[in-house]
Formats: structure tokens, C-alpha cells, sequence
């Protein structure tokens, strides 16, 4: 029974996580680079640990979600890292969007220090993980997984095992692909109709009543209207995992048309600043 809990990444989804898991009988233990994020969290009642490497100490169960970058390496393989502290036995759930490359390096680090590496990355915004509606996506052992389904259902509604360690990984491509995607073909549709006389509101109003009608439309497509680019997730991160997408594609020998030209969009949305904010923020890149 897993009591003991490490968190490391409190970030825009990762801190509503862990404030989550602060509701359930467990002893979590939560680590960041941002000690505001710490100290939030250990009002809530978790303990506030200095490192990745006492975060992840003596735990039953260590989640980590970290992003691709420069802070992965370290957090994971460093002298203060979570390998350096976790314990033989101890499942680790690396629920952060990764390349192939990077979560099967961490698997195989994993396995020499006899960890159980669960591939777990999440799907949903910061509502999602403060609503404890996330979704997980696993690739592992399902007999791992099954230990880790109660303090799964502290932050997350939907629980989906795809397959070994490297298929969530995959999994996560295609959901930030048709994700990304989605999110900019409605910048266009907006700023289209703009263009031509239609506030924004009544645009959607349209589009809500029938097939193309979704949460994702709804809720990215009143944000655009609002110009309220309040971060969700970040548009930074979405550029990222589409670059991760497009050299996963370029592996498997597959052109992708849709995300070739979306992947330029975001990338001028970074290149003009505004990577930190929410990644509906795309519209402003066809606004301009």
C-alpha cells in the first residue's frame, strides 16, 4: 500500500497536483526550483524537501513532472537528483511529456538501480489538475499501475494503460499533435471571421452549435475572444513537444503537412515573447 509520496515539478499543472494529493491519508514530500512553489505546498500541509534527491528518499511512490529542457538531466541523473536518492523497489511515475529518446533513458536508468519505472505522462490543463480531472496515460507493468490507481484518483479522472514503457510516450505525441493543432485552425477561423466583420463571440457562438463544437474550442476559443492569455499551458511547452513530434515523425519516415505549418506559428509565437503565457496566445501571431 503506497503511504509515502515524493513529488518533484510543482509547476502549472504539477503544484495542483500535488496540492491534490495533500487531501488523501498519504506523507508527500514535494520538491521544485521554485521555493514559493515549496512553501505553498507545504502550507498545505506536505513536507518541504531541499532537494529532487530527499523528495524522493525513503518514498513508497515518487512522481515526477518535469518538462523537456534544461532541468530534466539534473532532476532525474544529478548529484542531487531523484536517482540519487530513490530507493531500490520504489515505483517512480515520470509523468512529465518527454522525447522517446529521454523516457527510455530514464527507463534504463531506472532498471539498474532497481527502480519500477512507470511512463506515465499527463493530458489537461491547469482547471483539469486543480478540478482533479487529468488524464494519465501508462505505458508499464499493469500490475504497477494498479498500485498506483488510488493516488492517481486524487488528481486525475481518466487512467488509460496504452501499453510497455515508450507506447505513453507515443501516445502523448499524437494528443499534443492533434492538440496543438486544433488550438491553431481555430486561431485561423477566428481571426478569419474577424477579418470579415464577426466579433469573435459571435464566431463561436456558430461554431458551438454543431460538428466541430468541442471543450477545447469552447474554452480556448473564449480566451481568444477575451484576449485573456491567463497560462493554462504554456505556449512554450506546446512548441516544444511539436518540434519532439515533428523529429518523432521524421523517424518513421512520415510528412505531416497540418503540423509542419503549425509548428512555424508557435514558433513565432516564442520568437515574439510570448512563450510564457497560455498557447491560445497563438492567435496573436495572425492578429499582428
Amino acid at each position: 500500500m503506497i503511504q509515502k509520496i515524493g513529488f518533484i515539478g510543482l509547476g502549472t499543472v504539477g503544484k495542483y497536483m500535488a496540492s491534490n494529493l495533500t487531501k488523501g491519508e498519504f506523507e508527500l514530500t514535494v520538491f521544485d526550483n521554485d521555493q514559493t512553489a515549496v512553501s505553498d505546498l507545504a502550507k498545505l500541509g506536505a513536507i518541504a524537501a531541499s532537494t529532487a534527491l530527499e523528495a524522493a528518499k525513503g518514498r513508497d511512490l515518487v512522481i515526477a513532472i518535469v518538462p523537456e529542457g534544461d532541468d530534466l538531466g539534473p532532476l532525474f541523473c544529478g548529484e542531487t537528483g531523484i536517482l540519487a536518492g530513490i530507493n531500490a523497489g520504489t515505483i517512480l511515475a515520470d509523468m512529465g511529456s518527454h522525447s522517446l529518446e529521454a523516457t527510455m533513458k530514464l527507463s534504463e536508468e531506472c532498471t539498474k538501480k532497481q527502480v519500477l519505472y512507470l511512463d506515465a505522462p499527463v493530458w489537461g490543463s491547469r482547471e483539469h489538475a486543480a478540478n482533479g480531472l487529468i488524464t494519465i496515460i501508462a505505458g508499464g507493468d499493469p500490475a504497477l499501475l494498479g498500485k498506483c490507481r488510488e493516488p492517481f484518483s486524487f488528481f486525475g479522472l481518466n487512467t488509460i494503460h496504452v501499453g510497455q514503457v515508450g507506447d505513453a510516450t507515443k501516445m502523448k505525441f499524437i494528443v499534443n499533435l492533434v492538440q496543438s493543432e486544433l488550438v491553431q485552425v481555430l486561431a485561423e477561423g477566428v481571426v478569419f471571421g474577424e477579418k470579415m466583420g464577426f466579433a469573435a463571440d459571435k464566431i463561436l457562438e456558430v461554431l458551438d452549435t454543431r460538428g466541430v463544437a468541442s471543450p477545447l474550442f469552447h474554452l480556448k476559443g473564449r480566451a481568444m475572444a477575451r484576449n485573456d492569455f491567463t497560462r493554462s499551458l504554456a505556449l512554450k511547452y506546446v512548441n516544444e513537444q511539436l518540434h519532439i513530434v515533428m523529429n518523432a515523425a521524421r523517424l518513421t519516415g512520415l510528412t505531416l503537412p497540418a503540423a509542419e505549418a503549425a509548428t512555424k506559428v508557435y514558433q513565432a509565437a516564442v520568437d515574439a515573447g510570448w512563450g510564457e503565457e497560455d498557447f491560445s496566445a497563438v492567435i496573436k501571431v495572425l492578429r499582428k
